[in-house]
Order: C-alpha cells, then sequence, then structure tokens
C-alpha cells in the first residue's frame, strides 16, 4: 500500500513548508488569472442562425457581383432584389421554416449580447488605432471605425470579444480589424442597437446583430455574418465568410499501445489541462528539491 506523507512544517521544514505553500498559490493564480480577462464574457448563442451569413426581417437588396460563402434568409418580408448579382455558396432558404426560426434564434442572441457585462466604457466612441483584449466593450453613442483597430487573443484561441453599441455602427472606407494571438472572427460579436454600415474598402470581422439594417458598401468585406432583425440587409459588390473557429488543444498520444508499456491510448484534452498539468509538475519537483534541502539541514544539525 502506498502511503502518502502530508506536507507540513514538521515533516518539510518551516521554511521549505512556507516556499512550497508560495508556489502553489502563485500556480493557482497563474492558471485561474490566465482566463481572467475573458471570464466576464459568454458564448453569444447564434442558434440556427449560425448557417447564415445573411439574415434580414424587411427584405435583401444586392447589385454588383456578391459571394456570400453561408446560407442567406429572410422574413418576414421574403423578397430579395438582384438575386442574380449574388453567388450563394450555401442555401438560400428565402422565408422558409428555416429561416423563421433563424429568426427567432437571432433574438435570442441579441438580447444575450446586449446583456452582457460588466461592460469597459468605448470614450470616445471610435476604435480606431485601440489594441483590446477580451471583454465587453460598451458606447453610449454612434460606435465608429475610422482606422485599424487591433483584438488580442493573448494567446486564448477561445478568448471573446463582445461591442455593444446604443446606436449605429459605422464602419469607415478602408477601416480594418486585425486579429492577434489567436484571436479569431468567430469569437467577435457586435451588437447594434440601431443600424450598421460598413463603408467602402471596408474589411471588417465578426458577427453583426443589428436590431434594424446592415448596409454593405461597394468592395466591402465581412469575415462573419450579417444578421439584421427587423431591416434589410444591403449589398454592393461584397463578400461575405462564415468564419471557422480553431480550438487549440494539447494532444496526447491516440492509436495502438504496447502491451505493457504502462502507457494509455487517449484523446486529445483541452489546452488549460496540458497547463495545470505542467503547473502541477513543477510544484511536484519545487517539493522535492526543498525537502531534500530540507533534511540534509537536519543530518547537520
Amino acid at each position: 500500500m502506498i502511503h502518502q506523507r502530508s506536507l507540513t512544517p514538521k515533516t518539510l521544514g518551516r521554511d521549505a513548508f512556507l516556499a512550497v505553500t508560495a508556489a502553489v498559490a502563485a500556480t493557482a493564480l497563474t492558471i485561474v488569472g490566465g482566463g481572467a480577462a475573458s471570464a466576464a464574457v459568454a458564448p453569444v448563442p447564434l442558434g440556427t442562425a449560425q448557417s447564415f451569413v445573411v439574415l434580414a426581417g424587411s427584405g435583401v437588396a444586392a447589385t454588383g457581383t456578391n459571394t456570400l460563402n453561408g446560407d442567406i434568409g429572410t422574413f418576414p418580408n421574403t423578397a430579395i432584389a438582384g438575386p442574380g448579382t449574388i453567388t450563394v455558396n450555401g442555401t438560400n432558404h428565402g422565408g422558409d421554416l428555416v429561416t423563421q426560426q433563424a429568426k427567432t434564434d437571432l433574438t435570442t442572441a441579441f438580447v444575450n449580447a446586449a446583456g452582457q457585462g460588466p461592460t469597459s466604457p468605448i470614450s470616445p466612441a471610435d476604435l480606431v488605432g485601440k489594441t483590446l483584449t477580451a471583454g465587453v466593450y460598451n458606447a453610449d453613442a454612434t460606435l465608429n471605425l475610422t482606422g485599424a483597430l487591433t483584438l488580442d487573443a493573448a494567446g486564448d484561441p477561445n478568448a471573446l470579444f463582445v461591442f455593444q453599441a446604443t446606436s449605429d455602427l459605422i464602419v469607415g472606407s478602408s477601416a480594418s480589424i486585425v486579429l492577434i494571438n489567436g484571436a479569431q472572427a468567430c469569437n467577435v460579436t457586435w451588437v447594434v442597437t440601431s443600424s450598421a454600415t460598413l463603408n467602402t474598402g471596408a474589411s471588417f470581422r465578426g458577427n453583426i446583430l443589428a436590431l434594424t439594417s446592415i448596409t454593405l458598401f461597394t468592395g466591402a468585406t465581412l469575415e462573419g455574418r450579417a444578421l439584421a432583425r427587423n431591416g434589410d440587409v444591403t449589398l454592393d459588390s461584397n463578400t461575405i465568410t462564415a468564419p471557422v473557429c480553431f480550438v487549440a488543444t494539447a494532444v496526447t498520444p491516440t492509436g495502438g499501445v504496447s502491451t505493457g508499456d504502462g502507457s494509455t491510448a487517449g484523446t486529445s484534452a483541452p489546452l488549460g489541462a496540458g497547463l495545470a498539468v505542467a503547473a502541477g509538475f513543477g510544484t511536484l519537483v519545487l517539493v522535492g528539491v526543498l525537502a531534500g534541502r530540507s533534511r540534509r539541514r537536519d543530518r547537520m544539525a
């Protein structure tokens, strides 16, 4: 039977015990604190709206040459003007039951995103030149982007960003969003209490959930979704692509395992689990080193 010996000041030595306690506390803070920036942000549940890149309430109007890499639908107004200008690499659901359910789910997602907090205020209400980490950001007026915005996931591919505009969202000509350190467009949500506009040549990322309408001017691109609850979606030579989320995992051995070698087959584990194991191993090494030093001091005394 294996006996587990408790670590106490008597068995380990006072100084060693205190050092180990500090190391364990620091490890816990490191592991828990790593996700603190995004702890207040919850995933926005798109439901069946997930497959749509264009979803409208009062119709879709399109000119020029447009490419939609995902589904399109509109309800209760089912009109799509200029259908010949749209290439749909997905399904045109029109106003069918799938679209109707997606509109219901969009309302749920909108309410969820608009209600998240606590929030960090955006002041002045222009995101140009900013580098932001995961969190919920709120503008109590029209939210503008007149240049480049950088979103930094700080190495966490699951980092979530929610932007709340209590009025319009206006993205200027050639404005852009840069994703760094693992940030992903699928984890970015823009909830707009009024309407959203992407001006000429803008390169935008994230899912736009607008209460009223969404307009993309000539050449604007969107890695995300244009989802309008009540108004229309207007397109003019645009490309909209549904974002794909990549989840980082710590890979463990898989496949056949030799009999008697002590190893076991496994599946991928979350990255956080790997960090916890590594941190735990480091703590055990520290315990062993300090315990050895304590015993040597006891023999010398």
